[in-house]
């Protein structure tokens, strides 16, 4: 197995496993911020272990030496971590994983102010075809069951969040973030710990508690270490798995309908990132063809 097809598989896993989050938060019945501790706790917390007993601290360390970046880093996956399960709490499913959706968009700004990096037409036709997307998906929020405009707000935080998260990564990449991940998501429990009430959370619900710790685990270690080994488009195609089987897994499940303002604005949102990462990937497949018949032909 090549390492394009093992960083595939191994991406694909990732996204498929975290595809039953939001449907975890529906389930467990408990207060927000409660799923939210446990979440992010039972995650982080396992992750640490077993990256200490593996690697042992210097991971750890190397993270803090990034400086403001592995800060930056932490920061945004932890309170992106937080205000995902309140979005959920607040809006309907379909709403936030669309919404989210919207990441590369706050990508691309952020690297344009922060990276210096510039536009191009194709994240332009990009932006411009994403924003009334969001729009009607905003638009419908007054007239959908479930959704809410607070709860959208959110989750357009949480995209912001983490691109924010992954411009800072961009500038430590000589370093593995892995244990950032694991860092940001401990302290974002604890520091929401005393809002919340983890003790209370009923032993039933334990179960539910345990599985979806373990589905975010094995997702955030697969897709850190996925993307390693393939494009950033192949990356965002694959990603965009999730926003399209996630409220379909919620729909089946528990008959939340999404809303015909959601599926069409998310419909568009999506389209418009499957066009573009689809128009990358062969443009970067094309310079990678180019480059092997130059290397072949010789001097």
């Amino acid at each position: 197995m090549n390492d394009q097809t093992k960083g595939l598989l191994i991406t694909l896993f990732g996204v498929l496993f975290v595809v039953p989050d939001s449907l975890f938060v529906r389930l467990i019945d408990a207060d927000a911020l409660t799923i939210a501790f446990w979440r992010l706790f039972l995650a982080g917390g396992l992750s640490t272990l077993w990256i200490l007993l593996t690697k042992g601290a210097e991971p750890f360390r190397a993270v803090f030496r990034t400086g403001r970046y592995g800060i930056v880093y932490m920061l945004g996956v932890g309170g992106s971590g937080v205000l995902f399960v309140l979005a959920v709490s607040l809006t309907s499913v379909a709403n936030v994983v669309f919404i989210i959706a919207s990441l590369p968009v706050f990508a691309a700004v952020f690297s344009r102010i922060f990276l210096a990096e510039p536009f191009s037409a194709r994240t332009f036709l990009t932006i411009a075809a994403v924003v009334p997307g969001l729009a009607i998906i905003a638009y419908g929020s007054g007239e959908t069951e479930h959704a809410s405009l607070a709860g959208d707000l959110l989750a357009l935080s949480v995209s912001a969040l983490f691109a924010a998260a992954l411009t800072a990564a961009r500038h430590a990449r000589a370093t593995s973030m892995v244990p950032g991940v694991a860092m940001g998501y401990v302290a974002a429990s604890l520091l929401i710990a005393p809002f919340a009430a983890p003790l209370s959370m009923p032993a039933d619900q334990m179960p539910l508690v345990l599985g979806h710790g373990a589905v975010i685990l094995l997702s955030s270690v697969l897709l850190a270490i996925g993307p390693r080994y393939i494009t950033s488009a192949e990356v965002g195609l694959l990603v965009l798995l999730e926003s399209v089987l996630a409220p379909l897994l919620v729909w089946g499940v528990i008959g939340e309908n999404p809303g015909p303002y959601t599926l069409t604005g998310g419909a568009i949102v999506i389209g418009a990132l499957f066009v573009s990462n689809l128009v990358l990937l062969m443009r970067l497949r094309r310079v990678d063809r180019v480059s092997t018949l130059q290397g072949r032909a010789g001097p």
